[in-house]
């Protein structure tokens, strides 16, 4: 069995990942989903939050999607994500910003909200906090 496989992780705008990896980590609705060579395959529901992506020799490198799906296949890991970006260019202010601000509309009792919309800019803001928490976490550990 072979110790990697591809993994294209690929959004409406771009493709913003392609390359050989021995795992791939991804939260998918139900919980995170470890991805090994010779994982069966797949097709699964992907909520906002961290893409790690693990080569060979250890090294990590970190995503964030805002949803979409996986696709696991024998050989290769397709993710395909409502939109995309390297871990690294999220703004945690902004991330933070966004957070306050649907907490904000749901405290106001008098504004019309559309409360499904609020619930998603609020998970997906705090799913953007995880991943940049996580993507510290590992840079204090290296």
């Amino acid at each position: 069995m072979a110790n990697s496989f591809t993994c294209n992780i690929v959004s409406a705008e771009a493709s913003i990942y392609s390359g050989t990896v021995e795992m791939v980590v991804a939260s998918g609705i139900t919980g995170d989903l470890g991805i090994l060579p010779g994982h069966a395959p797949l097709l699964t529901e992907l909520k906002p939050g961290p893409v790690r992506v693990i080569h060979d020799g250890g090294e990590e490198e970190h995503f964030f999607v805002t949803g979409g799906f996986m696709e696991v296949q024998p050989n290769i890991v397709t993710v395909l994500a409502d939109s995309a970006s390297r871990a690294s260019d999220l703004n945690e202010a902004a991330a933070e910003e966004a957070r306050q601000q649907a907490l904000k509309a749901f405290n106001d009792k008098s504004s019309e909200l559309d409360y499904t919309r609020a619930a998603a800019d609020l998970a997906e803001a705090v799913a953007q906090l995880r991943t940049i928490q996580q993507l510290r976490k590992k840079a204090g550990k290296g």
